[in-house]
Order: C-alpha cells, then sequence, then structure tokens
C-alpha cells in the first residue's frame, strides 16, 4: 500500500545504527512532520539506508513544506504489532502548492 500526504517538517531525529545479526551496518532517521490536521496533526517517517539518510539530511530541513509519499508496514513481536511508516519520495512543495521534486545538482535526489 502507497499513501502520499503534504505537511511542514517539525522534527529530524538522530541517526539511529546498528549491526543485524548478519553483521551488516545499517542507519536509519526518523523525520516528523505536521499535516495541519486538527486531530493527530504529527506523523512520523523514517528512511533506512545509508543513501536515503544521507539525501534527507541533505535536503530537508525543519520548516520545509513536503509532499511524501509512504507504504505502511506491520510485523508482531511478542503478541504485539507494531507499525512502521516508511518514505520512498520526498518532495518540495512551493508556496503555489505544486510539488517539485526535490534533487541536487547531479540529479540524484529524491525520490529515495
Amino acid at each position: 500500500m502507497s499513501l502520499t500526504v503534504k505537511g511542514k517538517i517539525t522534527k529530524i531525529l538522530e541517526v539511529e545504527s546498528g549491526t543485524s545479526k548478519a553483521g551488516k551496518t545499517w542507519r536509519k532517521q526518523t523525520f516528523v512532520i505536521d499535516t495541519g490536521d486538527q486531530y493527530n496533526p504529527e506523523i512520523a517517517f523514517s528512511v533506512f539506508g545509508d543513501e536515503k539518510v544521507e539525501k534527507l539530511t541533505k535536503y530537508n530541513k525543519v520548516g520545509q513544506e513536503v509532499e511524501v509519499a509512504f507504504n505502511v508496514s506491520s510485523r508482531e513481536y511478542n503478541g504485539k504489532y507494531f507499525h512502521n511508516l516508511d518514505a520512498w519520495k520526498i518532495q518540495k512543495v512551493d508556496e503555489e502548492a505544486k510539488p517539485q521534486e526535490v534533487s541536487d545538482e547531479s540529479q540524484d535526489g529524491l525520490p529515495f
């Protein structure tokens, strides 16, 4: 399932990292947007992997209006279910509410 939502970035949390059971290192970063909705306006998204983390920190700043495309996933652990909102595309939104894809000089920016 793929969904999109627009909002303003309110927080970019610290990068998390670790080592998997297979011995591979991993990096993950969470960011929060405020949709402006009356109820539950803040939504936290995650990006996973070195490339996505680098692109997030390079292009997105607190206060920036963005549109986020994401997947919803769930997993069970000890009889409880946990949900993830995994961002796979982020676009800047200009003042006229027209999405503009975020990219750098080499055109290798987001989407992830």
